[in-house]
């Protein structure tokens, strides 16, 4: 007998409603998953957008910053029992058309978490010269400790399933920059991960939280940081809470 999947899209947004409208539309025409948008303290109308285009709306009072946004979305849609949960930006750079591939790779078992790739393919996607120093650096740590080639660490772009959401509902999940110091952590607990090819656009407008001489420094700074402590942490730190989480099932 063939199980029905119960999927969601969670899109972390903070003033992004000249976009966000356009994005869910462009979802509804792949899929039919569950859309929730997180507004992440906006001072524009991006809930109200969201809410229009016929997306469920999570509010933040305020600006908790991006993972503290996604990890609402993992909390949602754990407590609701979704079994696959696809992230993607507000910004319109992640193209919706990839969506089923997300879902048919996880939903077959082959990875617990599939990462959107800009590089697997030869596409013509342009990153900055900070960002693709720090991707390549990252690509580098996470081969050296895990043995493991992620083309695109800082992917925004992935689809995880129920397992992965579980975990990432506890509170070692970091509240601002979850790139590749999650994927160390997964690949070091046993946890399946891989990528498919998509494209993107660059960034609208040259927008981006990695601007600047001090946000860059405070992203490499806080991401090695949270490297470091997850190699320093045992694999029983992050399986004694993923299984407790489940015995109180």
């Amino acid at each position: 007998m063939n199980s029905v999947t119960k999927n969601a899209i969670i899109i972390p947004a903070f003033n992004e409603k000249r976009s966000i409208s356009v994005v869910i539309a462009g979802i509804k025409k792949i899929c039919d998953a569950d859309i929730i948008v997180i507004d992440d303290g906006s001072t524009d109308d991006t809930a109200r957008f969201a809410q229009s285009a016929g997306a469920r709306v999570l509010r933040h009072p305020f600006n908790l910053g991006y993972g503290a946004a996604l990890q609402t979305g993992y909390k949602y849609c754990a407590a609701r029992s979704y079994d696959l949960v696809l992230q993607m930006d507000g910004d319109d750079q992640h193209d919706p058309q990839f969506i089923p591939a997300f879902f048919k790779t996880v939903q077959s078992g082959r990875a617990d978490v599939v990462i959107g790739s800009r590089f697997l393919d030869p596409g013509r996607y342009r990153a900055g010269f900070a960002k693709l120093m720090a991707i390549r650096l990252f690509r580098l740590i996470i081969k050296i400790v895990s043995g493991k080639k992620i083309s695109d660490p800082t992917s925004g772009y992935q689809c995880l399933n129920k397992r992965v959401c579980k975990l990432f509902t506890h509170d070692s999940f970091p509240y601002d920059y979850p790139d590749a110091n999650i994927i160390v952590m997964l690949l070091r607990n046993g946890f399946c991960v891989t990528e498919i090819p998509v494209t993107m656009q660059s960034n609208p407008e040259g927008r981006s939280m990695h601007r600047g001489f001090y946000n860059i420094s405070r992203y490499f700074y806080k991401v090695f940081l949270a490297i470091f402590i997850a190699l320093l942490r045992d694999r029983s730190f992050y399986q004694t809470n993923f299984n407790t989480e489940e015995s109180s099932k």
